[in-house]
């Protein structure tokens, strides 16, 4: 089984990419999707237990929690700590599924995989891509986001050059759906031609 790894900067397509994968037939891991379920479930009382008054009926306030932890390096690394161990074994029990299953090719899309040192986890690694503009563009016409936040987030991030560098594939989404769309294609029909692995 392959184990391909998904991942760019904030705002660079990687979540319509990832969606793009599972519609080619490939198991996908979404890393934000598991960090939303455990924030509803296990992770939340040790959150609590962190940083106190940042859950609401037994779930993380995202809210809350990113007023608490941005621009605190400090608080950041303690949360991490706790989350990222259980978005591993999450994505753990995953590849040992449709390892069982014959999965010939995988997903784990994996926001922070360079940051992280995640890139020994996995066989080949796809970043997502897009101009500087479209990027700034994409991020600050989210709700709640500014400059400065922006500013915060870039600045933990490996910058996007490097993350081009190091990597096995790169899909421009700044070129539009269709573009994208086909670059994946080509890199599962790369990787395992059309045996893809069936619905994700």
């Amino acid at each position: 089984m392959i184990v391909l790894g998904l991942t760019g900067s904030i705002g660079m397509g990687k979540s319509t990419t990832a969606k793009m994968f599972a519609e080619a037939g490939v198991p996908v891991h979404d890393s934000d999707e598991t960090v939303h379920r455990l924030y509803a479930g296990k992770a939340a009382p040790l959150v609590e237990a962190a940083f106190p008054g940042t859950t609401l009926s037994g779930a993380v306030d995202r809210k809350k929690l990113a007023e608490r932890v941005l621009g605190d390096a400090a608080a950041l690394k303690r949360l991490e700590a706790i989350i990222h161990p259980l978005v591993r074994a999450d994505a753990d029990a995953f590849l040992a599924r449709k390892r069982a299953a014959g999965a010939p090719l995988v997903v784990l899309d994996i926001p922070l995989l360079f940051e992280t040192g995640g890139r020994g986890r996995v066989d080949k690694v796809v970043v997502v891509t897009a101009s500087a503009e479209i990027q700034r563009a994409r991020v600050l016409a989210r709700q709640g986001m500014t400059e400065k936040k922006l500013a915060s987030i870039l600045a933990r991030q490996v910058p996007d050059a490097k993350k081009r560098e190091a990597a096995d594939f790169v899909i421009d989404t700044g070129q539009g759906f269709e573009a994208a769309r086909a670059a994946v294609d080509a890199i599962v029909a790369e990787l395992v031609g059309d045996k893809a692995g069936g619905p994700a």
